[in-house]
């Protein structure tokens, strides 16, 4: 028997963890839309490990110690729970802050807010399809104003069109995704030996053949720290006479009101313990090179104020330059993995190679027929709805070379945030061509595809990639892994809507819910093309320029890196840095990475995995009270402390 086939023979797909799935997607979606949407606090989804997941498999976890101890044959194994986590992570992320919760507000606020002065009837309103938005006043009324019923006929059909065509082009989406990991997996788990940063605390926490870290002092004590902070802080919410000592970021900007120093653009500082915990895990020249690059943007803003380089418009042109970095990263990615892609080309084209995929979640034949297939699929949706059939393959070109190096970066580096505001492919396609050369129906589709290029905070890539890790890391059999992710999606994306439209319908989005869900998530697509519209531009030769910047210099920080051992500056950090997530936790990454030194300096390695479950330790303690506080926010009916921003 071949021996890596008898050590993966656990099975983690099976039946009852999918039931568990399909139970606690709809819930846990409710939650995320309640916590992000209706109270616009917690935001789980923002952080790359989602702390509503996280506490959901704390309590599995609690409830099969409870069931190993009353009758230990229906004990979950590490595989079925970590199953269960892997389906909810991706579930949560559709569903939540970067993903449908853009995405509803804007299918019908084209038309509800249309007006005489922003002319929205007559040069938006004829280039969206009718199929893909919802357009019915009598239907809009419900979802904005509240008092009526979603579940009655002809609600309810008002909303299934844009609904199922838009679960469709998500699972092709994400379905593309699946199949290139599959494809780079082997490459980045198996050979490189990634580490994979963001598994570690729940492949502890599920770890049934060895209890020690729930018995571990070490542990504790970083929860009791995490928790009783967000105890205190929760407390003083309620009651501000109850002392407090804030960890959420706070502005300290105001001390420079002096040029050059206020060009600085503020001076955030934040003492997230989960945060720190998460840094803690980070390779020591990634957390370094996140807060240096931090100050690196800030020195040149203000650099540029001395020299009057501010005149120019966005200098230092960060988001630019961050999205010819993240395309460098996928470009280095693909060539890091050109020997193994071309191993997977010959055994795709049944050419002799010593590639073996007995191991695979599925055939690498199937694999690049199911991207293939899910691509044309997309391309059609596309074209259909009105798009250049060219644009359109060269905006997921650019979509799919982010996602890489997104999935590469979470693998490798265990980046706590990777948001990549305002820099997505609509954005390099509208400033490299113009929008002069680009039809509406194009524009249009751009405006449509907001909801997975504002921002890339909860992308599902590196959530599947590291469900395959966890795989690995477990010996659980894979084949049929991509069917729970593929499933997880759908529910998830049927789940989001489902509970975003019943919000809607039961609160009213215009008169109850907060400012995003509206004013900002609905208007944001449609503002921006009535002003591509009005005010047409060829190719913005400055931006573009920068971009081309932005990847040149994360290639030549890779080469520097490939070339000098002690080069302390990675690539990956010169494109994350400029993000809102950085801005918020880089003075968390700078007390990580300096006990992560000191205890490497003067500890070592032993003193090193010793200390490592505290920090898990202040992820698990501030996860778990951050997440109770939710709970009784929503139980109750009343505001509560949420520890994120």
């Amino acid at each position: 028997m071949h021996p890596i086939k008898n050590r993966s023979s656990h099975q983690g797909v099976t039946l009852r963890s999918l039931i568990l799935a399909t139970i606690l997607i709809p819930i846990n979606c409710y939650w995320v839309i309640e916590m992000e949407v209706i109270r616009y606090s917690g935001h789980p989804v923002t952080i790359s490990i989602f702390f509503n997941v996280v506490f959901s498999l704390l309590l599995l976890v609690v409830a099969n110690h409870l069931i190993r101890a009353i009758s230990p044959r229906f004990t979950l194994s590490q595989a079925e729970l970590l199953v269960v986590y892997t389906m909810l992570s991706l579930a949560s992320g559709i569903a939540g802050h970067d993903m449908l919760e853009i995405l509803v507000p804007m299918l019908g606020h084209a038309f509800r807010f249309a007006t005489p002065e922003n002319e929205w009837t007559e040069i938006i309103q004829p280039y969206l399809p009718k199929w893909l938005v919802v357009s019915d006043s009598s239907i809009l009324k419900g979802y904005y104003e509240g008092e009526i019923s979603l579940y009655t006929r002809e609600q309810l059909l008002g909303w299934a069109s844009p609904v199922l065509w838009w679960t469709a082009f998500i699972t092709a989406l994400v379905f593309v995704m699946l199949c290139l990991n599959v494809l780079f997996r082997k490459r980045w788990t198996e050979q490189e030996k990634l580490s994979y940063p963001i598994i570690q605390l729940p492949l502890e926490m599920t770890n049934t053949q060895n209890s020690q870290f729930f018995r571990n002092h070490v542990l504790w004590i970083g929860f009791g720290i995490a928790a009783g902070l967000d105890i205190l802080n929760g407390l003083n919410f309620l009651f501000p006479s109850v002392p407090t000592l804030p960890t959420r970021v706070k502005q300290y900007g105001y001390l420079l009101t002096d040029k050059p120093w206020n060009a600085l653009g503020g001076l955030p500082i934040s003492f997230y313990p989960f945060a720190i915990g998460l840094g803690f895990f980070i390779p020591l020249d990634l957390s370094f090179s996140c807060w240096f690059f931090y100050w690196f943007w800030k020195v040149l803003r203000m650099l540029g104020s001395m020299m009057g380089l501010r005149s120019l418009s966005g200098f230092p042109y960060m988001n630019e330059q961050a999205s010819g970095g993240y395309v460098a990263l996928a470009l280095i990615a693909l060539w890091a993995s050109r020997r193994h892609l071309a191993q997977v080309a010959r055994k795709v084209m049944g050419l002799p190679t010593d590639l073996d995929e007995a191991e695979e979640p599925m055939r690498y034949r199937t694999a690049v027929l199911g991207l293939l297939f899910s691509s044309v699929f997309i391309v059609a949706f596309c074209v259909r709805g009105g798009a250049s059939i060219w644009i359109v393959i060269a905006f997921f070109g650019f979509y799919y070379a982010i996602s890489i190096a997104i999935a590469r970066m979470r693998a490798e580096l265990g980046t706590p945030v990777h948001d990549l505001h305002y820099s997505g492919p609509d954005e390099i396609l509208t400033r490299a061509l113009g929008t002069r050369r680009l039809g509406r129906g194009t524009l249009a589709m751009f405006s449509l595809f907001w909801f997975i290029n504002r921002a890339y905070r909860s992308h599902p890539m590196p959530h599947q990639l590291e469900g395959f890790k966890l795989a690995e890391r477990t010996h659980m059999n894979v084949k049929r892994l991509g069917f729970a992710m593929t499933f997880a999606v759908i529910l998830g994306s049927l789940s989001g809507f489902w509970a975003l439209i019943d919000r809607g319908y039961r609160l009213g989005m215009e008169v109850r819910a907060p400012w995003p869900s509206l004013t900002a998530f609905g208007v944001e697509p449609w503002r921006r093309m009535g002003n591509w519209i009005n005010a047409p531009t060829g190719t913005d030769v400055v931006d573009t320029a920068f971009m081309g910047v932005g990847l040149f210099l994360t290639i030549l920080l890779m080469l520097l890196r490939m070339r000098f051992v002690w080069w302390p500056w990675h690539p990956a950090a010169f494109a994350i840095s400029t993000s809102w997530g950085m801005n918020v936790i880089w003075s968390c990454l700078f007390i990580s990475w300096l006990a992560k030194w000191t205890i490497l300096r003067f500890g070592g390695l032993g003193t090193h995995r010793k200390a490592s479950p505290f920090f898990l330790g202040l992820i698990l303690g501030e996860f778990t009270v951050g997440s109770l506080w939710t709970i009784l926010g929503i139980v109750l009916g009343i505001p509560t402390y949420g520890f994120w921003v």
